[in-house]
């Protein structure tokens, strides 16, 4: 779709045209429609083509605004939207062909087909489900930084590394480093092992040391050893959520705030995942855990509305698992003891969701 161009200004805008000579120079242009580079375009965008849909009948999802769905008796069409590009997905094609026919009518666009490929993202489909991977997009990265032909590695970073305090040089790239940990951040989209050595090189990227981008030119080559890995969502699943949780606490040697770390399974598939640096820092390691808890259930819930807009109903308990039996102890306890007063916003979030039968916690024994 051509987005910008197609949208009627709701604000008066005015401009002198580049490289317009006019007799008269106190005369400007007003804009109509929206032009590329406006900041209102994006938005006039998304409004018109909203407008369209939601007239058609399709409903806004509260999850994310950037989806949309229909359901008209047994069949059920939804659209994501990423600014012009769209994915259509649905249970019955002769439908999906009558929403394609209103959008031409309403805007210029072309068809791509099934989907293959989209925002560097490979999409196979098999008996066995839905395979999600970025090989072409690996294999870009290394042929960049000419990695295509080093040595692969067996793993992405060392289990105790010392980067936060290191002494090396400060690397004489900064800009190169920078560009290559965000396109590292777009890598874990199907890589979740990468999630904790990425957010670990990623705090270095305003004055990276040498050593720092050694580690970067590792993980590169512990990707080429499987460019193509990625994630498959099986067919034969049942859509039951299941959220995993760790901390390491006190891991920041600088800062002695704790690490988080999750993983949310759809069926046996990953579907979310994060590591992520807790906000302040805890006294035990059963606070940190207790914290990377409420953390993990503020996505579950989440991901339980979004399904509910696709039409998939979680109506029992999600499995919640934690190594730590102190956190979940402080889960099922409903009394506050003195060393648990600090975390009472975090204590009551996580027992309001046991108690309404949201989650269900278990135990993991932990390495």
């Amino acid at each position: 779709m051509h987005s910008c161009m197609e949208n009627w200004m709701k604000r008066s805008i005015c401009f002198h045209p580049p490289g317009f000579s006019s007799s008269k120079p106190k005369q400007v242009c007003r804009l109509q429609r929206s032009l590329y580079g406006l900041r209102q375009a994006p938005r006039c965008w998304f409004s018109r083509l909203s407008a369209s849909l939601l007239s058609y009948g399709f409903t806004r999802s509260y999850a994310d605004y950037s989806l949309f769905t229909l359901t008209k008796g047994s069949d059920f069409v939804c659209i994501l939207v990423y600014v012009d590009d769209l994915l259509i997905a649905g249970n019955n094609s002769s439908f999906i062909a009558t929403i394609k026919i209103y959008l031409a009518q309403c805007f210029p666009i072309k068809d791509l087909g099934h989907l293959k490929y989209f925002l560097g993202l490979e999409v196979a489909r098999s008996p066995d489900g839905i395979f999600l991977c970025q090989r072409k997009y690996t294999l870009d990265l290394l042929e960049e930084l000419g990695l295509s032909d080093s040595k692969p590695a067996d793993f992405p970073m060392e289990p105790n590394h010392r980067l936060a305090v290191t002494q090396t040089p400060l690397f004489s790239y900064p800009d190169r480093y920078r560009r290559v940990i965000g396109k590292l951040i777009y890598l874990t989209l199907t890589r979740p092992e990468l999630s904790y050595c990425v957010h670990i090189l990623a705090q270095f990227m305003q004055s990276p040391c040498t050593e720092h981008w050694e580690a970067v030119l590792r993980v590169l080559r512990y990707v080429k050893s499987n460019p193509g890995q990625g994630i498959l969502l099986r067919a034969n699943s049942e859509l039951n959520l299941q959220g995993y949780c760790d901390s390491d606490w006190a891991a920041c040697p600088l800062s002695r705030r704790s690490l988080t770390g999750y993983i949310v399974l759809l069926g046996g598939s990953p579907i979310s995942w994060k590591t992520k640096k807790q906000p302040t820092v805890s006294r035990s390691s059963a606070e940190a855990e207790y914290r990377s808890m409420a953390t993990v259930g503020c996505e579950l819930i989440w991901l339980k509305s979004l399904l509910n807009s696709l039409g998939i109903l979680h109506s029992r308990p999600m499995e919640f698992f934690c190594d730590n039996q102190a956190a979940l102890h402080i889960a099922s306890n409903p009394i506050f003891h003195e060393r648990t007063k600090h975390i009472e916003i975090d204590c009551y979030f996580i027992r309001d969701l046991l108690q309404k039968d949201v989650i269900s916690t278990r135990h993991l024994i932990g390495c």
